[in-house]
């Protein structure tokens, strides 16, 4: 895990001193040719309409993995299976609503096809990305990305 990614800094935080950390699993779903799925934030929840890598909060037991199964079927309406679950990374980001911590994970299969249960878009991207703007905490994923195309 990298250092705190701080967003949006010029703007006040909504609560003082320590804030609880909320726990959120990330998907990233790769297709074989290298693209990645990335989904707009629908409206009405903090950030929408901008492009993220879809996931949600771990409910209280939950592992990552079963948090990201659990999102990714009532999100997208695929179903992924625990083992091909791979975990990746994690950030910590300091957003002005919540201090998050993504963990990231790789998915390479899944069941299904998608279905956008939120009414949010979605596009199968390659780096660069040309769909904007992109959630703060989907930033670093990019950077990894391109740094393993070039490993």
């Amino acid at each position: 895990m990298t250092g705190i990614l701080t967003a949006d800094g010029h703007v006040q935080r909504e609560t003082a001193g320590d804030r609880p950390v909320v726990d959120v699993a990330v998907g990233v779903l790769l297709m074989p040719d290298g693209r990645f799925l990335l989904t707009s934030r629908p409206q009405g929840k903090v950030y929408a309409g901008y492009w993220e890598f879809p996931g949600g909060k771990l409910e209280p037991g939950e592992s990552v993995e079963q948090a990201l199964a659990r999102e990714l079927h009532e999100e997208l309406g695929i179903e992924i299976s625990l083992p091909g679950v791979q975990r990746w990374r994690e950030q910590v980001v300091d957003y002005p609503h919540a201090l998050v911590r993504l963990h990231f994970c790789k998915v390479r299969a899944w069941r299904g096809a998608l279905q956008m249960r939120e009414g949010q878009s979605f596009v199968w991207s390659r780096l660069p990305v040309q769909v904007a703007p992109v959630l703060p905490g989907a930033l670093p994923v990019l950077q990894w990305l391109g740094d393993e195309a070039v490993a």
